[in-house]
């Protein structure tokens, strides 16, 4: 025993100085993650502007410095069409996924409070689409939403009377029906982010509120929403991101169509990388895309709450 606590000792005596060694070297134990982030992060972003200045394509053709790429795609007539449908897309699909990610956490959380049969086998089925891959997901709403009578939408239609609607065909109409889809997909996340915000908030506030003779709207509106702020915005940054690059179940479900009526910035990035193999100009799309995404991110970051001094 004596000499393990001897050796216990010299571990605990030579702890402090590692750990001045480690505070006055910190690039040292930094480095590795330098190198990580630079290897796999900060070289293919540079790589991508560096081909948005230059006419390289796919095929390997072409790698000189010129500005006229940026020109010409910035300037492409379709453009304009894409950043709308884009902005439908996204808008409308982060609207969705937040309000019914909050709607089914308040849900699960109110039933584990009045231990309600089941409330784990909803949470746990919500979760099962956030796992599915986009391009699954696409097809089995290709397959809800065909338009013939025995589609899968249309048959519950057909039961009630109602005339087969043309889900993915209709220009009027398509973009719902990928909005859905997306909005299917991306509540899981939201779910998760609000329940954990749910469950972090301090009951004692519920109670006083209960105290004032606050009924279940006004506790809603001034304690939940308030507490929930943080994660609302933090949220709203994260979904938006994940909106902007999502074109797995769009080009599974409708391709971009019909016509352009579905086709947002990232699938029209992607045509224009490898149907068309213009890499330049796909790299001119890219930084588009991350300047949308930055300028998104940092106009939600004005909405967090300050952390105050007490």
């Amino acid at each position: 025993m004596k000499p393990l606590a001897q050796t216990s000792q010299r571990v605990g005596a030579a702890s402090p100085a590692a750990k001045m060694r480690s505070d006055a070297y910190p690039a040292a134990w930094l480095m590795p993650l330098i190198l990580v982030l630079g290897v796999f992060y900060l070289y293919p972003v540079l790589e991508v502007f560096r081909f948005a200045f230059s006419d390289i394509t796919l095929l390997g053709k072409g790698d000189d410095m010129t500005i006229q790429t940026l020109i010409k795609t910035m300037a492409r007539p379709e453009l304009a069409e894409i950043l709308w449908v884009t902005l439908v897309f996204t808008g409308a699909s982060v609207l969705g996924q937040q309000v019914l990610g909050l709607a089914v956490a308040l849900v699960v959380v109110r039933g584990e409070k009045r231990r309600l049969f089941g409330t784990n086998l909803l949470r746990t089925t919500a979760l099962i689409a956030w796992v599915v891959p986009g391009v699954a997901g696409g097809i089995v709403w290709k397959m809800l939403m065909n338009g013939a009578p025995f589609g899968g939408l249309n048959s519950v239609l057909r039961l009630f009377g109602m005339a087969p609607v043309q889900w993915l065909s209709d220009p009027d109409i398509v973009m719902w029906s990928v909005v859905i889809a997306n909005i299917w997909r991306g509540t899981a996340f939201s779910m998760v982010v609000m329940y954990a915000a749910l469950k972090a908030i301090d009951p004692v506030l519920y109670e006083a509120a209960d105290v004032d003779g606050a009924n279940p709207w006004q506790r809603f509106v001034h304690v939940t929403l308030p507490q929930l702020r943080a994660a609302i915005m933090v949220n709203l940054i994260l979904i938006t991101i994940q909106t902007l690059n999502t074109f797995d179940a769009v080009i599974s479900l409708t391709g971009g169509g019909p016509g352009r009526a579905t086709e947002v910035l990232s699938l029209y990035t992607f045509n224009t990388v490898f149907r068309n193999y213009d890499l330049a100009a796909g790299a001119v799309l890219s930084l588009l895309m991350l300047v949308i995404s930055m300028s998104l991110a940092l106009f939600y970051a004005k909405f967090l709450p300050k952390e105050t001094g007490k």
